[in-house]
């Protein structure tokens, strides 16, 4: 195995063994359960919509790759772009629609790796970023400015978070490379791909922001405070 096979998020087939893989799975499966059960009390009138676009941008995002050194290359991984806008139980759901769709669709990410894959992008990505996201709040509902910056920094520990997932089932499974080289290159690459994650997430937060704050689940509930902020700058 090749030191730069390790540096995507997705997972493929044969990189933990099969054990590691039906735990992950099942660790999926648990994980979706309760975040679909969770998730119909977030879903209303606009939220249902604004999940299915979210979902379409992080598919379409995600076949895009930007390059971060010669041979390498990644791209958004989406948890703290979906759970900012749509709550982090509808955003996993999100996340793993999409993963779904690439690995049967595009063999991006093997089916036997889904669970893991899962795991590290819809549930740790997503659940860590808006944890991130939810701890910045009140920065974020100062301006629009300070939404965006909220934005960009959930992102891009999301995506660094997210590789350690790959890290740790890479020690409890994985075979071919030393575990610290395996934590250097996936902490190290991913911190740079976190920057790509975090201005594409600032930009597209600040989007929806200026147009319709109150489609922003993070700061709903404090919706009219912002528009007056922003107004009066």
């Amino acid at each position: 195995m090749e030191p730069t096979d390790l540096v995507a998020m997705h997972m493929s087939d044969g990189i933990v063994n099969a054990p590691t893989s039906i735990v992950f799975g099942v660790v999926a499966v648990l994980g979706l359960a309760v975040c679909v059960a969770r998730a119909r009390r977030d879903l209303d009138d606009r939220t249902a919509p604004m999940a299915g676009l979210v979902a379409a941008f992080v598919f379409a995002v995600q076949m895009l790759n930007f390059p971060i050194l010669p041979g390498v290359s990644g791209h958004l991984l989406g948890g703290a772009l979906c759970a900012i806008l749509v709550g982090p139980y509808v955003g996993a759901i999100c996340v793993s629609i999409v993963l779904l769709l690439q690995a049967l669709l595009f063999a991006d990410g093997g089916l036997s790796a889904l669970g893991t894959n899962i795991t590290n992008m819809a549930l740790i990505g997503t659940f860590v970023g808006y944890g991130v996201a939810v701890a910045m709040r009140r920065i974020a509902l100062r301006s629009r400015g300070g939404l965006v910056a909220t934005a960009f920094v959930a992102a891009w520990v999301n995506t660094v978070v997210a590789s350690l997932g790959f890290v740790l089932e890479y020690a409890i499974g994985g075979q071919g490379l030393a575990l610290g080289t395996v934590v250097a290159l996936m902490t190290g690459f991913h911190a740079l791909i976190g920057i790509g994650e975090g201005v594409i997430t600032a930009l597209t937060v600040g989007a929806v922001a200026s147009v319709r704050p109150d489609l922003v689940y993070l700061t709903r509930s404090a919706t009219p405070t912002l528009q007056f902020k922003e107004a009066r700058a």
